[in-house]
């Protein structure tokens, strides 16, 4: 996509404004959602080419080219998503934009990071190049987490100050992705202070991971140049970052925190205006069936959030934030990205105008966006394996029977160490009740370290096994189970696949989502894909008992991630996100 404002297209919109020439889109008849004055009144939009020439009384205009009858609507400028991970909907960039368009959704500030932690350099370009010449507006931002939690996980590539000032030097790329190594920043580690000091140097954003972060912390991470932040926990999580300066980017991904969140809102003076909207993480079944941007805004009204106080924070709030003066708002001389709603608190799209062109209409794209020319990704079956069963049961070292007490990892989203007495027979820990086991391989071709496994706490009696090669934020190869057997089917089968997510049972396979695209990304049609992601989650539920709002579907994909704070298993081992410190397996003999 390119945002043209040639001299001539800008005399056109001059002309047209005033008359002297005709619009070539003329939307009428509609309610206009002014995000700059939080009013809802009737106008008319006068188009020409991609730049909006004029906003007028209702009925002043009727020359132009084509019209978009919008009576008994509300014209409201597109979504803009301030933090998306494209990669977790698994859809290439053609496909994903094929979804998210008709919903109303027409700008993204895209985080490749997953493409990033797989291939290097080379996954982030390819994002980029992936993204040319679609109906969505890719705006990109340079990795800085790959991998997440350096010294305590390995995926495959390790991006420091040289790639960040590369990456930055693209203009396509305007910040400094989320800084996830919130403990570098904070212990000033070297590479951490490269990333920022390119960040910094470039005079673009710099994006916030701030989990757990608080008071003395909270501030020092601020300190360092970091500007946002979407990891909210809590209300009080979400304002106290408000407080800090911080511009915060609401997701949808946790919908437990919105309602209280909402509530917090509402008790402030004003809506703040370095509030967002993103959806950071949404699966392809849900992306099809509920939709992205519109589903968070969808929920946040019916929390009580005004719907056009949440429209502005997804517009003209998010523009502010990308520093992108020629969105978010429907006025002249703005980029015509428009979104014509049915339903103002359902957040249902009618028709969709990107850059000046009607491109969607009653939720379907009106012509089917052409992929861009962009290198193969990877595909084929993963180097690893074969397995035996007993490379999915928890070594117990220097102990052939008798019994000890090793660690467990508790919980699901928060996670602590436990302490736990098993039996040991031939040399393994025999799964105590209540208990499961998580098994994690580095997939990537950086290391020969073996596969490491770990005793879970929390995530109960797994009733077969899941595994998955999309794995927050290394992307190892990661089966949670009990039974060795219906582990050891649910991995080989994603390395026969190229990756993906697999659920096995009593030693037959349930459910398989491929994703042969470097392990994480499919070029099957959306519905088709979204039908067998759904099929997994719904296989999933039969293996594993879920405990909202932490032991859920999307907990499989976290339940790697180091940078995070508490214990996580890696390829490395069991390591501390707190204390940046791997931990021993075995705690003493019992």
């Amino acid at each position: 996509m390119t945002d043209s404002s040639e001299p001539e297209l800008r005399l056109r919109a001059i002309r047209a404004a005033q008359g002297k020439a005709p619009f070539d889109l003329l939307i009428t008849n509609g309610m206009l959602v002014d995000v700059a004055t939080s009013e809802l009144r009737q106008a008319d939009v006068g188009i020409v080419g991609n730049l909006i020439a004029s906003v007028h009384a209702r009925g002043a205009r009727r020359d132009s080219a084509e019209h978009c009858d919008a009576s008994g609507c509300w014209i409201a400028p597109g979504f803009i998503d301030a933090h998306v991970h494209f990669e977790s909907s698994h859809m290439t960039p053609t496909n994903y934009a094929s979804v998210v368009v008709p919903q109303g959704t027409t700008t993204i500030f895209c985080d490749p990071h997953e493409l990033g932690n797989a291939l290097g350099l080379a996954g982030v370009r390819w994002a980029i190049e992936a993204s040319r010449g679609l109906p969505l507006r890719f705006i990109a931002a340079a990795p800085s987490c790959v991998p997440s939690a350096p010294g305590l996980e390995t995926s495959g590539a390790e991006f420091g100050g040289d790639e960040m000032r590369e990456m930055l030097s693209w203009p396509e790329v305007a910040g400094v992705a989320e800084m996830m190594d919130m403990n570098g920043v904070l212990g000033e580690s070297r590479r951490a202070m490269e990333v920022l000091a390119a960040g910094r140097e470039s005079g673009k954003l710099i994006e916030g991971h701030a989990r757990g972060l608080s008071g003395e912390r909270l501030q020092a991470y601020a300190a360092a140049g970091v500007s946002s932040d979407h990891e909210i926990m809590s209300a009080e999580d979400g304002i106290e970052k408000l407080r800090a300066g911080l511009f915060v980017e609401l997701r949808g991904s946790h919908d437990y925190v919105l309602p209280p969140f909402v509530e917090a809102l509402k008790r402030l003076p004003q809506i703040p205006s370095t509030l967002a909207i993103c959806t950071d993480d949404v699966p392809p079944d849900q992306l099809v069936e509920r939709g992205g941007m519109c589903d968070v805004l969808r929920r946040l009204v019916r929390y009580g959030l005004d719907p056009v106080q949440a429209i502005r924070c997804a517009t003209l709030n998010a523009a502010t934030r990308l520093r992108r003066g020629d969105l978010g708002l429907i006025a002249a001389g703005r980029i015509a990205d428009i979104v014509v709603l049915s339903d103002l608190r359902e957040v249902t799209a009618n028709s969709v105008v990107v850059s000046g062109r009607v491109v969607a209409r009653g939720g379907r794209m009106l012509a089917a966006p052409a992929p861009a020319k962009a290198p193969a990704l990877p595909q084929g079956p993963l180097p690893l394996g074969p397995y035996t069963d007993d490379d999915f049961r928890v070594a117990v070292p220097g102990a052939r029977s008798g019994r000890a007490r090793i660690v467990a990892i508790k919980g699901a989203r928060f996670t602590s160490i436990s302490q736990v007495e098993v039996e040991i027979t031939h040399g393994f820990a025999v799964v105590p009740s209540g208990f499961s086991v998580i098994f994690v391989q580095h997939r990537h071709g950086r290391h020969e370290q073996g596969p490491q496994r770990a005793l879970l706490e929390d995530w109960g009696e797994l009733r077969g096994a899941v595994a998955t090669t999309y794995s927050h934020d290394s992307h190892n190869l990661v089966v949670l189970g009990r039974d060795p057997r219906d582990m050891r089917i649910a991995a080989e089968a994603l390395i026969a696949s190229g990756g993906g997510m697999a659920v096995a049972k009593e030693g037959k396979m349930i459910a398989k989502v491929d994703l042969p695209l470097a392990g994480m990304l499919s070029e099957a049609p959306p519905q088709e894909l979204a039908r067998a992601f759904a099929r997994v989650r719904e296989a999933a539920g039969e293996v594993i008992e879920w405990q909202p709002p932490y032991r859920v579907f999307k907990a499989i994909e976290g339940t790697a991630l180091a940078c995070n704070p508490g214990p996580h298993l890696t390829d490395l081992g069991i390591a501390d996100g707190t204390s940046h410190q791997m931990l021993r397996a075995t705690a003493a003999e019992a």
